[in-house]
């Protein structure tokens, strides 16, 4: 096994999660396929990462679903987004309406600050050290 390929994040809506990390993060969309049932295969990653994990966004279905969009995490910090200008993007992310929770750290493994999604998941934004 070489890495994982997705990890799923629970969402609401599919475009407006679309647009969340195209727009605001900057990631790209890899797959947008109607599966027939009223359900989509959506997958985005980072722009430009040649591999590596991908978020499969996948609409909540039910209200057990629903509860959890945005708590996947039981509120800790669950997914972590490497840059290597954490300044710019920072900067773009922030301009681009993203809700940072802190202001930037300097950690002796990295440059970091937690940001939240448009569901309120818990990321940080790390340039490792």
């Amino acid at each position: 096994m070489s890495h994982i390929a997705l990890v799923t994040l629970v969402v609401r809506d599919y475009d407006e999660a679309i647009s969340f990390y195209t727009d605001a993060l900057g990631f790209e969309l890899l797959e947008d396929t109607d599966r027939g049932d009223g359900s989509r295969w959506v997958v985005v990653r980072p722009r430009g990462a040649a591999e590596g994990t991908g978020l499969l966004l996948a609409r909540a279905k039910d209200d057990d679903q629903r509860s959890r969009v945005g708590a996947q995490t039981g509120g800790r910090v669950g997914f972590f987004l490497h840059t290597e200008d954490f300044a710019a993007d920072h900067a773009r992310m922030r301009a681009a309406g993203v809700h940072f929770l802190e202001e930037p750290r300097h950690e002796p493994y990295g440059s970091v600050a937690v940001f939240e999604d448009l569901y309120g998941n818990r990321w940080d934004l790390l340039q490792p050290a």
